[in-house]
């Protein structure tokens, strides 16, 4: 069989499901809003995460049954036994309660991944976007792309300078304007972008309006609709709303 047929193809991987207790490790502030937890613990020996937007359960502890919310594993290594996780600190909820006051020595239980898709990594270029809940996926596919690949991020309301990759990457950050809605000014932003010539792949996640408006958009430029991935990484008003954008 010719090779060629075989590029492209995304695979769906299914992982047996497992809760594990993490304790961290260490906690650092990337930005005012954006903390990053360093987890560690034996049980992470064997923790499968292929694909960079893979979503774990977290377990927040309330005063009835624990509050379960997604996560993306930012960087972990099987190794040392180590995960990280960032948090953006946005509305009041428990995730953020949790980050907000967490110490090192603390406990908390995840769970999953369930599964994963996963893209490979031989596109011609890829295009990124989202807003601050979509950089730990974005940042982990800058930096597991392979050396010289051209990437594009396109990031509303957060930033992560912490990025280390061998990828040909062109980041930029978008600061919020309170007269103009995110889609809109991420439209504006990708209006003067031009696709790269060749075959590119185009992931978005975003609050699940403006990442459905973004992948019309994206696919009315011509970009072709199975190259395209898009997801709403959370609903206005919604808590813990995850949806997958599809025709």
């Amino acid at each position: 069989m010719d090779a060629t047929v075989q590029r492209h193809q995304t695979l769906r991987v299914r992982h047996e499901l497992r809760r594990r207790l993490l304790t961290v490790a260490t906690i650092e502030r990337l930005t005012p809003h954006m903390l990053r937890i360093g987890f560690t613990s034996p049980e992470l020996h064997d923790f499968v995460s292929p694909s960079h937007d893979d979503h774990i359960k977290l377990f927040f502890p309330t005063d009835d049954a624990p509050a379960m919310r997604d996560f993306t594993p930012r960087r972990f290594d099987t190794g040392q036994q180590t995960l990280l996780i960032d948090f953006a600190l946005h509305e009041a909820g428990p995730a953020t309660q949790w980050a907000a006051a967490a110490k090192v020595g603390d406990t908390l239980q995840i769970g999953g991944p369930r599964g994963s898709s996963v893209v490979p990594d031989d596109f011609d270029w890829y295009l990124l976007i989202g807003d601050e809940t979509a950089l730990p996926a974005i940042g982990r596919r800058v930096e597991e792309l392979r050396p010289g690949v051209p990437v594009a991020t396109f990031v509303i309301g957060g930033e992560d300078k912490t990025v280390i990759t061998r990828a040909s990457w062109t980041p930029h950050w978008i600061a919020r304007q309170a007269a103009f809605g995110d889609a809109e000014m991420l439209q504006a932003a990708l209006a003067s972008y031009p696709f790269p010539a060749g075959e590119g792949f185009v992931w978005i996640a975003a609050e699940a309006t403006v990442a459905r408006h973004l992948r019309s958009y994206v696919t009315e430029r011509g970009h072709p609709r199975e190259w395209t991935k898009a997801a709403g990484y959370w609903k206005r008003g919604v808590a813990d709303a995850h949806e997958k954008i599809e025709d």
